[in-house]
């Protein structure tokens, strides 16, 4: 007896708190996934970079005992000095000095990067006149990208998104979760052929040293505004029209990162998906639930009223004053 009354305090419990569990296995999921993550990069990267290491010492030492006037201590300085400044973007290689890290093109795009928040990193302010302008403009300047990215996906979805599905579910009569799957699909296709697939085919034409996975990879990280910064178009040596290529690459963020708001916005609103990401809110009190309560009030007044009614025949009846009015504005109030 004790134990089913244990088994069904349990059970009540779970179903009691559904939505909590739900959410616990999310967190517990999400830690399994981040871990997964960093074994997975961690064997795979670490021998390359023990490789990378040890070639380095390798060339540091032929390098010392072929100049030996020179000691390591001053090596050392010396390529460290070269090191933080590679660090903000500025080479000492004779075939990267014609590169400008700061002129209005550079300037554009690093401007573009930092309201995205994609931050490639391979150039920072130097000065702290710059580090300070570029704290005050993303404060300003981050949410007020939110706010146009926002404004605009809000009009493309009334475009691209709804007023095709309903078209199409009126027309030809078809199920709405079904249209709306198959154009999610189709338009996540179209998005990745045209802002990752051609644009990594362009890249791995324009870029000398990139092949098409790198491209690829490069388009990727930029349009989910990871910005890793190990892949940058337009910082080659000679890079011709480098000026109008910094602004189509700009220009080509800009989009892509549109787009692919879009597809993720066209996604989260199928009905699937609504589903699935209830299970793990908090649930919220609906108005149904507080107009069954004003019921319960109401028939309890009601049954007094018609109680006192019957005991006093002498007395006029005076009906309950829960007219669906008065029921509106208390719902409205508890609201």
């Amino acid at each position: 007896m004790l134990q089913s009354l244990a088994s069904n305090s349990c059970v009540r419990l779970i179903q009691n708190h559904k939505s909590t569990w739900y959410f616990v296995f999310l967190v517990l999921g999400y830690l399994l996934y981040l871990i997964f993550g960093a074994v997975v990069f961690s064997s795979v990267e670490l021998p390359y970079e023990d490789l990378l290491r040890q070639e380095l010492r390798a060339i540091k030492k032929q390098f010392l005992l072929e100049h030996d006037c020179l000691s390591e201590e001053r090596l050392e300085r010396f390529l460290k000095k070269a090191l933080d400044a590679s660090n903000y973007g500025v080479s000492i290689l004779n075939n990267t000095s014609a590169n400008w890290n700061w002129d209005f093109t550079s300037a554009l795009f690093f401007a573009s990067t930092v309201l995205s928040t994609t931050g490639y990193g391979h150039t920072a302010p130097l000065s702290d006149g710059g580090k300070a302008f570029c704290i005050i403009y993303s404060v300003i300047g981050i949410p007020f990208t939110l706010l146009f990215l926002t404004a605009v996906v809000q009009r493309i979805m009334v475009f691209s998104t709804r007023r095709p599905i309903m078209y199409i579910h009126t027309r030809w009569g078809l199920s709405k979760p079904l249209v709306a799957i198959v154009h999610a699909t189709l338009l996540a296709m179209l998005a990745v052929s045209c802002f990752f697939l051609i644009p990594a085919a362009i890249f791995s034409a324009l870029e000398e040293n990139w092949n098409f996975l790198e491209s690829f990879y490069f388009c990727f990280i930029s349009l989910s505004t990871i910005g890793l910064g190990d892949y940058v178009p337009g910082e080659a040596a000679n890079q011709k029209f480098r000026e109008l290529y910094k602004v189509g690459i700009t220009v080509y963020l800009i989009l892509g990162l549109i787009v692919m708001l879009v597809v993720l916005e066209t996604f989260c609103e199928l009905q699937q998906l609504k589903q699935l990401r209830k299970m793990f809110y908090l649930k919220k009190e609906k108005p149904q639930d507080r107009l069954a309560i004003l019921e319960h009030d109401h028939l309890s007044f009601t049954t007094m009223s018609n109680t006192a009614h019957s005991d006093d025949k002498t007395q006029p009846y005076v009906p309950a004053l829960a007219s669906p009015v008065l029921t509106s504005c208390f719902i409205l109030l508890l609201q």
